[in-house]
């Protein structure tokens, strides 16, 4: 029995899938009679590709990795998701976690109905190694890991990720929605070297796609395989799949798009240093930045009366009085600059 198969569920291990129409069938010039479409043609009469072959392809030709070791899911959220219910008994298992970062872990794992266990990280915003496995037991399945890491803007250090790859006994996730962003290379390139290894990435951030709901999770071909088992059978839509496929191809656009946003954080990063309500800016590698004030819940509603709409993050431990400014275009952000400097005076 290999390791992922004494982690997952007994139900799910036992589950027959739903099978659909289109699962006996992936090709396209045929009279398709067998899943009770309407038959005329309105550009979306046809049911979905279910295993999303064409789309999975392209981005394996894209991140340079087998079309097997993708799973495509409905934003990141999807596949979160169903990791927590292939692999944690709910009222049994539990899952571990950073403190701060991405909310929705600790919502999925809640609605769930699945512990959720978190160590706080360094003051420096790094991984606690030994304060992190000193939570687990032989419950804990998952542990979530993201870097760069939301909201404190920063990576995580590589070699603490390993180690705790490494020394977890469950599934570790690694969610990279910020990669493009960092410094820091992607651990997609090793994730042969880690059976135990998801890794999440997106189109909303850098490609531009957030509107088409799309998020990436990638790993040994035996999870993919029980994600894919208990997945809606037609959980990525036909419109979402051809704007995937199109815009996949703009990679040169993509790259300039993550340039400038790049060269537009370390602008407004120095632009906001010289401004004396600034307290501290901290480091990003993000498309964001953590910018901390004296009053950020009244500077948070100066902001929304400007129609400048921030995050306020200020009461999440280790980013007390934070806001986090998304990197907007140049016009935004000298918007934001503009506001900020008439607030000051």
């Amino acid at each position: 029995m290999s390791q992922i198969q004494k982690l997952i569920r007994k139900n799910i291990s036992g589950l027959m899938p739903y099978s659909s129409a289109r699962d006996e069938y992936s090709g396209e010039d045929a009279i398709f009679l067998d899943a009770n479409e309407n038959p005329y043609n309105s550009g979306v009469n046809r049911y979905p590709d279910p295993l999303q072959l064409k789309l999975k392809t392209k981005i394996g030709q894209v991140k340079n990795i087998h079309y097997e070791n993708i799973f495509l899911g409905n934003g990141s959220d999807e596949p979160i998701d169903l990791l927590i219910r292939a692999f944690c008994e709910p009222r049994q298992d539990n899952i571990i976690s950073i403190k701060p970062t991405y909310g929705m872990y600790k919502v999925c794992a809640d609605i769930n109905n699945v512990e959720f266990r978190e160590a706080l990280l360094t003051k420096n915003h790094q991984i606690d190694k030994g304060g992190l496995l000193k939570l687990a037991d032989k419950n804990s399945k998952l542990l979530f890991l993201c870097s760069p890491n939301n909201p404190t803007s920063n990576s995580l250090m590589r070699d603490d990720i390993i180690y705790i790859i490494a020394n977890f006994e469950g599934l570790v996730i690694l969610d990279e929605a910020y990669i493009d962003f960092s410094t820091q290379r992607s651990f997609l390139e090793k994730l042969e070297n880690y059976p135990n290894l998801v890794i999440l990435q997106t189109l909303s951030k850098a490609w531009g796609m957030a509107g088409v709901r799309l998020g990436m999770a990638f790993a040994q071909r035996e999870i993919i395989q029980i994600l894919s088992r208990i997945k809606y059978p037609y959980n990525i839509n036909i419109l979402t799949q051809r704007t995937a496929l199109d815009r996949l191809s703009l990679i040169h656009e993509k790259e300039q798009w993550v340039k400038n946003i790049i060269e537009q954080r370390e602008i407004l990063k120095t632009k906001l240093a010289a401004l004396p309500l600034v307290k501290e800016i901290l480091p990003s590698d993000a498309n964001f930045l953590m910018v901390k004030f004296d009053n950020p819940k009244q500077l948070f509603n100066y902001l929304i009366d400007k129609k400048i709409i921030v995050r306020d993050r200020s009461k999440i431990p280790l980013c007390e009085d934070c806001l986090r400014f998304t990197i907007g275009t140049a016009t935004e952000n000298e918007e934001l600059m503009d506001a900020l400097r008439k607030y000051d005076n």
